[in-house]
């Protein structure tokens, strides 16, 4: 007896727009169960697959490093060590292993923005030969000014509600994205950056 083709469901099965972050985190879950028991191979798996989203969120988060410590690749290199060091304590509590990176990857970067703040680096430069058409100093001194103003005015926001607007706004994540690198549903997700905005409005209009 022929059975019935059902489109709908071979396009839900076969869908090649699945976010990246979806797949990754099916991938994950894969990995997580041997990877606490001490496998070295299903470890190395979950370095392969947060790599390129750990670097991502990085770059967006930290942006120009000239004023830091450390590189954004440091800062990489420190979530990856820190997320195969947490694997044996991991414990499934509703959110995916993507999002306990996500969070570990959160803290490494607030570290790195405490360390730049208690030691500032201030790098120069080789004297050139000829004169430079890049920025200066006054237009290096703006940059960091309205960066250091954009740290400020976020510090007003909830820690959640900045990770929310750095992956919707800077990233460029869909609702969906976002909720599953959180651990939350997109309408959350959507609320959250509504709130987030507004408070950010209101905390503008006050200064």
């Amino acid at each position: 007896m022929a059975t019935e083709h059902n489109p709908a469901a071979s396009s839900k099965n076969h869908n090649p727009a699945l976010s990246e972050s979806r797949r990754v985190s099916a991938e994950l879950d894969k990995y997580i169960g041997p990877a606490a028991a001490g496998d070295r191979t299903a470890i190395t798996e979950i370095v392969r697959l947060v790599h390129p989203l750990v670097r991502r969120y990085c770059g967006a988060r930290l942006g120009n490093t000239a004023h830091l410590q450390v590189t954004a690749d440091d800062v990489v290199q420190e979530i990856l060590i820190a997320t195969v060091n947490a694997i044996p304590r991991y414990r499934d509590q509703g959110k995916s292993f993507l999002a306990f990176v996500y969070g570990i990857a959160s803290n490494k970067v607030a570290d790195a923005f405490r360390r730049s703040q208690q030691h500032p680096t201030y790098p120069m430069a080789e004297m050139p030969d000829t004169a430079s058409t890049a920025a200066g100093p006054e237009e290096w001194a703006l940059v960091s000014e309205r960066r250091a103003a954009t740290r400020e005015l976020m510090k007003v926001l909830a820690p959640a509600h900045r990770e929310v607007l750095v992956m919707r706004l800077v990233l460029g994540w869909s609702a969906a994205q976002t909720a599953e690198a959180i651990g939350t549903s997109p309408g959350v997700v959507r609320v959250m950056q509504h709130r987030a905005l507004n408070k950010l409005r209101a905390e503008l209009k006050v200064a």
